[in-house]
């Protein structure tokens, strides 16, 4: 069973191409942390550090526009 989660992982990756932003974020109870990299897995912009709350999810999607507009 492991090996077929592990193959369907392999083929998501393999569909990622340069036209792709790869965002992770470290959620948290109060504030989470979001890093974005190319898909070559080369760091982009800055981290961000948002809030659990409305503005903070603005904030996030404003950050996520701004590195698709410069990358």
């Amino acid at each position: 069973m492991k090996f077929k989660a592990q193959n369907k992982q392999n083929q998501l990756i393999e569909n990622i191409t340069v036209h792709h932003l790869v965002v992770g974020v470290d959620i948290a109870q109060e504030t989470h942390v979001a890093r974005a990299v190319s898909f070559r897995g080369i760091a982009l912009g800055n981290p961000l550090q948002f809030g659990n709350h409305r503005d903070g999810f603005e904030l996030f999607k404003r950050w996520i526009e701004t590195l698709l507009q410069t990358h």
